[in-house]
């Protein structure tokens, strides 16, 4: 993992270029400190703690949420941006630990590529950055990556991992950069993700004790040599004759944009020892490390894959009632891109999960794909400092036998008792659908079965030809049978309860009377006679009587 510290124009992002908050000053310098707070804990804990708090992707298009708000209100920014304070240690880098800059897209790509000659490409590993000095050939100091000039003193638990050699078959000063990953024979990053692989190696590492077990676990991949060769087969040739072979054998020459893009679809879909995020790109020529400052440098940059979750501002907060009076909320979001989808609305499932996470508009949160098509959402990643106000539906007024008009309050289920009433599994009526309805703003459940062809004709939105078919779709739903008429006007399901015979005989029911039938139960018992008896429902059957609609 090569997290930074600074803020550049090509920064992977999922989300969406937003536009800027409709902010007053006030609230921009609440919610932009509130910004730099998070980002700095994220940092503080990473660095310093060894705990990944958040996932790379997130964190990544938190800074450039940061830099987008940052550039709207110049005036409100706290450009005394101190995100890895406290995440320093004791021990200086040698060579400071750089940071990668993150390219956007294949366009970005060839941008930085254009003009540039020795390149070279590598996969990103997704572990904890580590400076390893050796004098003498004997490993003198293994340092975190900290702020990125200094970090703390990993030496005694790097003498404990295999992956790190005690000793090198040279005498002089040896500063060598890499990343410390937990070996996961056969990962394939597109099928297992993250897998949260890196947090346990920074937890390892973190440990105030390693023990023999999990040091095992640890592997090494040097990605450069600071004070090494000035070429890169040369600086490769020491790294092989060293022992570091394997990551020697993934970094390869590369030669245009189209390569690049092969060698990072190849690491992305096919088994690596290791978690990785994306590619390296290099160039071999570049300064020497004593020259180096920790900051992402012009010679080399990153291409990460396609993120896994992306950062979505919460724009609006409905909730939809279903025909039985479930409430499901639904977050209207700032579009994001996943895996070529456009996200823009997100289920939360339930009332409960909202009242859990109190999500509100400005609120970020964490979305990612649910089996690859379903959107998600995993986690709130910050709060907006304004809490809106949001008019909640009570869920003691909504259930199987509320909302039959549409009173103030039960539109939304009032609207599903109608699709569910003309869909496939109701009365199937042709090309009637939730626009249909809304077009004929009926006040009754019923109410269309008054409505003459002219009337259908003379309605906002339809012409001659879509009321006559919408006519002839009447029609024909007054012929269905009377067991499907029940469905649709919203029978409870009834097991294996029979549902022949007339409106009467199936109102005589008691409760335990239907609860003697299999499938059914105590529960649904109680609702099917309520069904019967409900004025609402009474009056409905009256309807269909007068309309002469069979078994009513």
């Amino acid at each position: 993992m090569y997290r930074w510290i600074a803020s550049f124009g090509l920064l992977a992002c999922a989300a969406q270029a937003a536009p800027c908050p409709d902010w007053p000053a006030t609230r921009a310098h609440e919610e932009i400190a509130a910004l730099e707070q998070r980002i700095a804990e994220w940092d503080l804990a990473y660095h310093a703690q060894g705990r990944a708090l958040v996932d790379d992707d997130i964190y990544d298009q938190s800074r450039s949420r940061l830099t987008q708000w940052r550039a709207c209100f110049p005036q409100a920014a706290n450009h005394d941006d101190a995100t890895l304070r406290g995440a320093n240690g004791p021990l200086i880098h040698p060579a400071p630990q750089t940071g990668l800059a993150k390219l956007r897209d294949e366009a970005a790509v060839r941008t930085w590529m254009s003009g540039r000659e020795d390149l070279w490409i590598q996969p990103k590993v997704d572990g904890v950055a580590v400076t390893l000095v050796y004098r003498d050939g004997n490993l003198q100091q293994a340092i975190s990556r900290g702020d990125g000039r200094s970090g703390q003193d990993w030496t005694a638990r790097a003498r404990m991992i295999d992956a790190i050699p005690r000793q090198l078959p040279r005498h002089d000063e040896l500063i060598l950069q890499g990343e410390l990953y937990w070996r996961t024979p056969a990962h394939v990053q597109a099928r297992d993700g993250g897998n949260g692989l890196r947090g346990q190696a920074a937890g390892a590492m973190a440990r105030g004790e390693l023990d023999a077990a999990r040091a095992a676990q640890i592997g090494l991949f040097v990605w450069d040599w600071p004070n090494g060769p000035a070429s890169m087969p040369e600086r490769l040739q020491g790294l092989r004759e060293l022992g570091f072979g394997d990551s020697v054998a993934l970094t390869l020459p590369l030669r245009s944009v189209e390569e690049a893009e092969q060698w990072r679809e190849r690491w992305y879909r096919q088994p690596l020892p290791f978690a990785s995020d994306g590619v390296v790109l290099r160039q071999g020529s570049r300064p020497s490390g004593d020259g180096w400052v920790a900051e992402p440098p012009s010679w080399a940059a990153a291409w990460k894959y396609p993120p896994r979750q992306a950062l979505a501002e919460v724009r609006d907060v409905q909730f939809r009632i279903g025909r039985t009076g479930r409430i499901t909320p639904l977050l209207q979001l700032q579009p994001v891109e996943l895996d070529g989808r456009r996200v823009q609305r997100v289920g939360l499932g339930s009332l409960q999960r909202w009242q859990t996470l109190d999500i509100r508009p400005g609120d970020q949160v964490q979305v990612a794909l649910a089996g690859l098509t379903i959107p998600r959402v995993d986690s709130v990643v910050w709060r907006s400092q304004q809490r809106a106000e949001l008019r909640v539906p009570d869920p003691a007024q909504h259930h199987a036998l509320s909302c039959w008009r549409p009173t103030p309050g039960c539109e939304s289920q009032f609207a599903a008792r109608l699709q569910w009433l003309g869909g496939k599994r109701g009365l199937g009526m042709s090309g009637v659908g939730a626009g249909t309805w809304d077009k004929l703003r009926l006040e009754g459940l019923l109410g269309w079965l008054e409505l003459r062809e002219s009337d259908l004709a003379a309605r906002p939105g339809l012409g001659q030809r879509s009321a006559a078919n919408l006519h002839a779709s009447f029609t024909g739903a007054r012929q269905r049978p009377f067991q499907q008429w029940l469905v649709a006007l919203g029978l409870p399901p009834s097991g294996s309860a029979p549902l022949q015979g007339d409106w009467q005989t199936l109102a005589a029911r008691s409760v335990g009377d239907w609860d003697s039938y299999a499938g059914v139960g105590p529960t649904r018992a109680a609702q099917l006679a309520a069904f019967f008896r409900h004025p609402e429902v009474l009056q409905l059957r009256e309807q269909l009587q007068s309309a002469g609609v069979a078994g009513f």
